[in-house]
């Protein structure tokens, strides 16, 4: 195999002067580097990436912790879009993504930033990791720059973006009450996350503004899944007393609750209208069509990645959170209410 020193051989330099052509640096002279360059060309020399990251303390890699508290995975429908996005501007860039298992067996002994520096990467994208992670305050105070969706993770290297998830709130229920309702329940987020929080002050924010009764009966804890909207909205029915309109923090707790309304007989969007947070891309598939509130998940994917870029790049870089403005996507599933 060809390495390194055979090409300083044949072009009558050091390996050292070698690999500073490779890396693009300009204290060498143009006649080296165009003879470096050729030699590579003409025997079709790859460079091993690990000697490289070596020589320049860096590997063009960007290490993903992935989490969510369903264990969903990959198959989580609002991160994986938003990962999508991420992953085509920072190939862009020239990095890859490595990806750190959450039920690896060092995960209790190691910490995150034990982990990234054993692996060398140059920055870190956290996404679904809970507010409460022990992990994080190390990740805040290390070298190691850092970009998050949805967790207020702030410092000298580490900044944040989330979509406006307390207007967004707001919004659902506006339209609920141009709609004529008043009535109104609210499937929350048992775990606390930060859009969990937000959309439910956005929700209380708005109903005082309408001055409408907030029913604590009425707000309901759920936790993003599909099963939490069923056992909620059931709950809710089997009360006897029922809102006229139910907001879902989540797309997957609306989803749940729709199967909830349907096995007791109701109409959805006639007995109960119904409204999500989201947008996610399974709603296509779903009958009747969603009314819900729409994250932009690529424009959020794209924003986090090139953020990272800087933080990675550029020295000294000053970075502050971003929010991301969210829009109402009116469907089928909110009737207005004649009084």
């Amino acid at each position: 195999m060809l390495t390194i020193y055979d090409i300083a051989k044949k072009a009558g330099v050091s390996a050292a002067t070698v690999s500073k052509v490779l890396n693009g640096r300009s204290d060498v002279g143009k006649s080296t580097i165009e003879t470096v360059k050729r030699i590579i060309e003409e025997s079709g020399y790859q460079p091993n990436s690990i000697a490289r990251g070596l020589a320049t303390k860096k590997s063009k890699t960007v290490g993903v912790f992935f989490q969510d508290h369903l264990n969903t995975g990959f198959r989580h429908h609002f991160l994986q879009d938003i990962l999508a996005s991420f992953k085509d501007v920072i190939g862009e860039s020239g990095y890859d993504l490595m990806f750190f298992a959450n039920n690896h067996p060092d995960n209790q002994a190691e910490t995150f930033e034990a982990r990234a520096k054993n692996r060398n990467v140059d920055g870190l994208f956290l996404l679904g990791v809970p507010r409460n992670d022990p992990n994080l305050k190390g990740i805040v105070q290390s070298r190691i720059p850092c970009m998050s969706i949805d967790l207020d993770l702030k410092g000298p290297n580490a900044n944040y973006l989330c979509s406006d998830n307390i207007g967004g709130a707001k919004m659902a229920i506006d339209y609920l009450v141009k709609m004529g309702h008043s009535k109104i329940a609210f499937i929350s987020d048992v775990y606390v996350t930060k859009p969990g929080l937000d959309r439910l002050i956005g929700f209380k924010e708005a109903m005082a503004y309408h001055e409408l009764p907030i029913m604590e009966e009425w707000i309901l804890p759920g936790d993003f899944s599909e099963k939490g909207g069923y056992l909620s909205v059931k709950q809710l029915i089997e009360s006897g007393c029922l809102p006229t309109a139910v907001f879902c923090a989540g797309d997957m707790m609306a989803i749940g609750a729709m199967e909830a309304m349907r096995e007791k007989g109701l109409k959805i969007g006639e007995d109960i209208s119904l409204i999500g947070f989201d947008d996610i891309t399974l709603l296509k598939y779903i009958t009747p069509k969603l009314t819900t509130i729409r994250q932009r998940k690529e424009e959020m994917g794209q924003l986090a990645a090139k953020e990272l870029l800087r933080l990675m790049n550029v020295p000294h870089y000053s970075s502050s959170p971003f929010t991301i403005e969210t829009e109402l996507v009116i469907r089928d599933t909110v009737t207005r209410i004649i009084n």
